[in-house]
C-alpha cells in the first residue's frame, strides 16, 4: 500500500489527520503545516518530546516587548489574573477547532499593544484583527476583564486592577505563546499546553482570597 497523501512511497502508520495510512516523511513534512493534527496523534506528541523548546533569546524581541519587566513576584501577587486570562484564551480554543497557536498570539500581541498605549498615554486605540478567530479571541479576553474588575468590586469592595497590570498579564502569556509554539502555521502546542494546565470546567475568575501560585511553566 502506497501513502495516502504522497502516493509513492510505503505506508507505514495511520494519519488520524487524512484518516488513512501515510509514510514517515510525509508525516514529518506535513505535520501541522498541511495536515490538522489532532492533539492526541502519537507521532505528534513524539515529534514536540524531541522538539527543542525555544529560549527567550531565539525568539524576535521586537514582538515580546523586551523592555517590560515581569518579576516572579508580579506573578505570584497577580495569580488570578495569570489563570484568568489563561482561561480566556482555552475558552475560544475549545469551542472552535481551527484556532491555531498564531490566532491566539495574535489577538494577545494586538491588545498587548492597545494597553501599551494606554498605558503610556492614556489612549485607547482599537486595532483591526487578522481573523475573525482572533477577534473572538480577543472579544473574550475583554470579557474577562470585564468580569474580574466586577468580580474584585464583588469581593474586595473597589477594583484596584490596573492597565499596567492587564499590560503585564497579556505580555506573559505573550511570550509563552511564542515560546510554547512551533514554526508550523497549524501549530497547536500552546493551546494544548493551556488546556493541560488549566481543566476545562474550572471558572476563569478566582477570587482573590483564594489566590495562590498555581503556573506550571512548561
Amino acid at each position: 500500500m502506497s501513502c495516502a497523501i504522497c502516493e509513492a512511497r510505503k505506508e507505514k502508520r495511520f494519519c488520524p489527520a487524512v484518516h488513512g495510512r501515510i509514510c514517515p516523511q510525509c508525516c514529518g513534512e506535513q505535520r501541522e503545516v498541511t495536515l490538522d493534527c489532532p492533539s492526541d496523534c502519537v507521532y505528534l506528541r513524539q515529534a514536540r518530546e524531541h522538539e527543542k523548546p525555544h529560549t527567550m533569546g531565539s525568539l524576535d524581541q521586537t514582538a515580546l516587548f523586551p523592555a517590560l519587566e515581569i518579576s516572579e513576584q508580579f506573578l505570584y501577587d497577580h495569580d488570578p489574573l495569570i489563570m484568568g486570562v489563561s482561561f480566556a484564551l482555552a475558552k475560544p480554543a475549545r469551542q472552535d477547532g481551527s484556532l491555531k497557536d498564531s490566532d491566539l498570539i495574535g489577538a494577545l500581541a494586538a491588545m498587548a499593544k492597545t494597553y501599551e498605549t494606554l498605558v503610556n498615554s492614556g489612549l485607547l486605540v482599537e486595532r483591526s484583527f487578522a481573523s475573525a478567530g482572533q477577534q473572538a479571541v480577543v472579544t473574550e479576553l475583554q470579557e474577562l476583564l470585564k468580569g474580574y474588575r466586577a468580580e474584585e468590586e464583588k469581593h474586595l469592595g473597589y477594583s484596584r486592577l490596573r492597565d499596567s497590570d492587564v499590560f503585564r498579564a497579556l505580555v506573559f502569556w505573550l511570550r509563552m505563546g511564542h515560546s510554547l509554539a512551533s514554526a508550523r502555521p497549524r501549530s497547536r502546542a500552546f493551546i494544548d499546553f493551556l488546556f493541560r494546565q488549566f481543566p476545562e470546567k474550572q471558572s476563569s475568575i478566582i477570587p482573590p482570597e483564594e489566590a495562590g501560585s498555581r503556573i506550571i511553566l512548561p
